[in-house]
């Protein structure tokens, strides 16, 4: 425990030693959705907090410690959570889970949405004082583990831009169409201020969404499709935290990108070249993550993907399916 978790600890808001939490907390809206997740998921959950009702958990899910906290509505109040959860009580990573309003034609009421940004209308970057626009975005290690799970689970699901609203009622009637037109997926109302204060404190942050509602084609889910989908997206939470558990941190991956490449420098070059002639055209080139949790050489091998170096540096080559400017949907095909 650091002296600065030890000088801030409790706070005002969270009635707790940095000790009671894991590593990684799961962070919905709604305290009582806290609890579900706690009781049906959790073994040996215990309650670490529950100043003004916001309930946080920490138990095991397959062996994995992980704790799950509510966060209220809106970014004033996931700011205040999610910046004493990473500066005071050692969090590592955050994996808000909640609904959200979808955007677009593509994007179907009981989809899951893995945010990759989040535009927002609010001025929560503004105490930065920065010279031009933050654009927050999801730590990449999390969203590349959440989508390989995903993926494990069959589920149906989308990767892009959200926003993050300070406004549920607008005085603008034409704001979501707007939004829309610039390819955003949904709209909720925290991605935007935990991916900044994550990228303050040097810590990772991820939003994933069960679109309960389009707000453009006025879809809508009933109470019992809202229930499975939800589960589905705690699920996929679930896994990324066990995921984690089992790898390097992330201020280590570089490291070991850099010992994987080097000891696979002896590739045999009669298998390079087969592999690489088995490539299917189009194509993406795209150069090999610097930060990224999972890195999977058997699920690309003899698929859609082969590795090719230049240099000492990897590049990975990757047959693009159904990438679309406003929306990515992933299956196991993909990578």
């Amino acid at each position: 425990m650091s002296e600065k978790e030890m000088k801030n600890t409790p706070t005002p808001h969270i009635e707790a030693s940095p000790e009671d939490f894991a590593p990684t907390v799961l962070m919905p809206g709604d305290p009582l959705r806290a609890q579900f997740i706690a009781e049906h998921y959790l073994e040996n959950a215990v309650l670490v907090n529950n100043v003004r009702g916001i309930q946080g958990y920490t138990g095991t899910y397959k062996g994995t410690r992980v704790s799950v906290m509510a966060s209220g509505m809106g970014m004033p109040s996931i700011g205040i959570y999610s910046y004493e959860l990473f500066n005071f009580f050692g969090v590592e990573n955050i994996i808000r889970v909640g609904t959200a309003g979808g955007l677009s034609e593509n994007v179907h009421v009981r989809d899951i949405v893995i945010a990759m940004g989040a535009c927002t209308n609010s001025n929560f970057a503004s105490q930065y004082g920065l010279p031009g626009a933050f654009a927050p975005i999801a730590s990449y290690g999390l969203m590349n583990t959440a989508i390989r799970k995903a993926q494990e689970q069959g589920a149906v699901f989308h990767v892009g831009n959200c926003l993050s609203s300070d406004t549920f009622y607008s005085d603008d009637a034409d704001a979501a169409e707007k939004w829309a037109k610039m390819g955003v997926l949904c709209v909720e109302m925290e991605a935007a201020a935990l991916y900044m204060n994550a990228a303050r404190a040097g810590r990772n942050a991820l939003g994933i969404f069960t679109v309960s509602d389009n707000i453009i084609t006025g879809e809508a889910t009933t109470s019992e499709e809202r229930q499975i989908s939800f589960t589905q997206m705690m699920e996929i939470a679930l896994e990324t935290a066990v995921a984690l558990a089992g790898n390097a941190p992330a201020s280590d991956i570089e490291t070991e990108i850099e010992t994987e490449i080097e000891s696979e420098s002896h590739v045999d070059s009669n298998t390079e070249t087969e592999s690489s002639a088995k490539t299917v055209e189009p194509m993406l080139v795209f150069p090999r993550p610097r930060l990224t949790a999972t890195v999977e050489r058997k699920v690309r091998k003899g698929k859609t993907c082969s590795p090719r170096r230049r240099g000492r540096k990897k590049v990975i080559q990757c047959t693009a399916h159904r990438v679309a400017a406003d929306s990515y949907v992933a299956d196991e095909e993909d990578f």
